[in-house]
C-alpha cells in the first residue's frame, strides 16, 4: 500500500471509539442528565497520529478493528482526513467512556476492555505495516495489548522495525513494558513515572532516584533516549548526551485524555524533521500542555501548541 509521504507509521493494537460528556454530578442510583456528546477516535497510537496530523506532519496509523465501534471509528478517521489502514477483525472494537462532573470539575475515565486478536489478525497487522510504500522511519506502538495478544508478540514488533530500518517508539505499560525493555533495541520510550518506577522495583519519587533508574536504561542499551513524564512536574530527558529537566507550562486544567499521546507524537514528528532533542521534547510539552487546555477527549490544536512552545 503506498502513501505519498508515510515517514512515521503508528500501531494501535487495541484503539477504542471515545465517548467524552458531562455532568453536573455524579450520583448513583439517579438518572443524570449529561450533556451532548463528542465523539473521537482513539487509543494510544491513533492519538499519536491525530497530534501529528494536528501539527502539519504526515503520519499513517495502522489498527486492528471491527463491529459497530469499528466502523464508527475508520469513519471518524477519514473525517479528519487522516491516512490510515484498517486491519479487520472479528471481534469489536471497544468504547471508552469520559465524564466530566461540572461542579467538582473532576474527570472520570470509564475504560472498557477490548476484544481479542486472532493470530491471523495479530499477523496481519505487522504485514500491512511491512507493505506500506515508502517503510516508515519511525514506527510508533502505543497502547495496551488486547487480549490475546502475548508478550512475545512485541518481539515480532521489533524484527519488524529492524527489518524496515525504522526507529521504533514505545509507550507501554506493565508487563508489556517490562518485557520491551528486556529485549531493548528501543530508540524512544516514553514512561510515566509510576511505569518508570514499576520498572526500577521500587518508588521514584525523589529526583535523584528518577534520574538513577532513567541514565540505567540509556547506559544498558535498552534505549536511547527515555522521556519520563511527570505530569505538574513537567518531564525528564535522558539520552547519551546526558539528563535534562523540563517544567511543565502553565495552563487551565480541562482534561488529562490524551496528554502523554501528545508528548510522543509532537516529539517524534520535531526528531523526524530534524530537530534537537531539547526543542524536540520541549515541543512535546507545549503539545501535552495544549491537550490540556481542551475538553473531554479532544486533543491539541496547532496554534496552541505554537504559541506555547514559543513563549515557554
Amino acid at each position: 500500500m503506498e502513501f505519498a509521504m508515510s515517514c512515521i507509521v503508528t500501531l494501535t493494537l487495541n484503539p477504542a471509539m471515545d465517548v467524552s460528556t458531562a455532568v453536573a454530578r455524579l450520583e448513583p442510583t439517579r438518572k443524570l442528565r449529561c450533556g451532548p456528546p463528542r465523539y473521537e477516535p482513539g487509543g494510544g497510537g491513533i492519538n499519536v497520529a491525530r497530534v501529528i496530523r494536528a501539527l502539519g506532519g504526515e503520519s499513517v496509523a495502522v489498527y486492528p478493528a471491527g463491529g459497530p465501534f469499528g466502523e464508527m471509528l475508520q469513519h471518524a478517521l477519514e473525517a479528519l482526513g487522516l491516512p490510515q489502514v484498517r486491519v479487520p477483525i472479528a471481534g469489536d472494537t471497544r468504547e471508552s467512556f469520559t465524564v466530566d462532573e461540572g461542579e467538582t470539575g473532576l474527570q472520570y475515565r470509564f475504560v472498557l476492555p477490548g476484544p481479542t486478536l486472532t493470530p491471523t489478525e495479530r499477523r496481519n497487522c505487522l504485514e500491512t505495516i511491512a507493505a506500506l510504500v515508502p517503510a516508515p522511519s519511525h514506527l510508533v506502538v502505543s497502547g495496551s495489548f488486547p487480549s490475546g495478544v502475548a508478550l512475545d508478540f512485541h518481539d515480532e514488533i521489533l524484527d519488524l522495525a529492524r527489518r524496515l530500518g525504522a526507529r521504533l517508539v514505545l509507550d507501554y505499560s506493565g508487563e508489556a513494558l517490562r518485557h520491551a525493555v528486556a529485549r531493548g533495541g528501543i530508540y524512544l520510550l516514553k514512561p510515566s513515572l509510576s511505569e518508570l518506577s514499576s520498572l526500577a522495583g521500587r518508588r521514584l519519587d525523589d529526583e535523584a532516584g528518577q534520574e538513577e533508574e532513567a541514565r540505567r536504561l540509556v547506559e544498558r542499551g535498552a534505549v536511547e533516549i527515555v522521556v519520563l513524564s511527570l505530569g505538574a512536574g513537567g518531564a525528564l530527558l535522558a539520552s547519551r548526551e546526558g539528563i535534562e529537566r523540563f517544567s511543565a507550562f502553565d495552563v487551565p486544567l480541562r482534561s488529562a485524555v490524551g496528554a502523554g499521546d501528545s508528548v510522543v507524537g509532537a516529539t517524534v514528528l520535531a526528531l523526524s524533521r530534524g530537530w534537537s532533542l531539547h526543542d524536540a521534547v520541549r515541543y512535546g510539552m507545549a503539545a501535552a500542555a495544549a491537550t490540556l487546555m481542551r475538553p473531554g477527549t479532544g486533543l491539541c490544536r496547532a496554534e496552541d501548541v505554537e504559541r506555547l512552545y514559543r513563549e515557554g
